[in-house]
């Protein structure tokens, strides 16, 4: 059996699942994270970024042969 994560994917499909994990952080913690961005002096797109990254470790792929 083989398993996959994301580093074993391709660039275009990489960029296409972390902008989908963009929009789905940004739409279920956008506020929070806007927060926390102003309160610790940190760049929004940064965070949004680093959870983004975060969020793609929660993703199952499934691969059609």
């Amino acid at each position: 059996m083989t398993y996959l994560n994301y580093d074993n994917l391709d660039g275009e499909i990489k960029e296409q699942l972390l902008k989908q994990s963009r929009k789905e952080i940004e739409d279920k913690y956008g506020n929070e994270l806007h927060l926390y961005a102003v309160n610790y002096q940190k760049d929004y797109d940064v965070v949004l970024e680093e959870e983004a990254i975060r969020n793609l470790s929660n993703y199952k792929f499934i691969l059609n042969i």
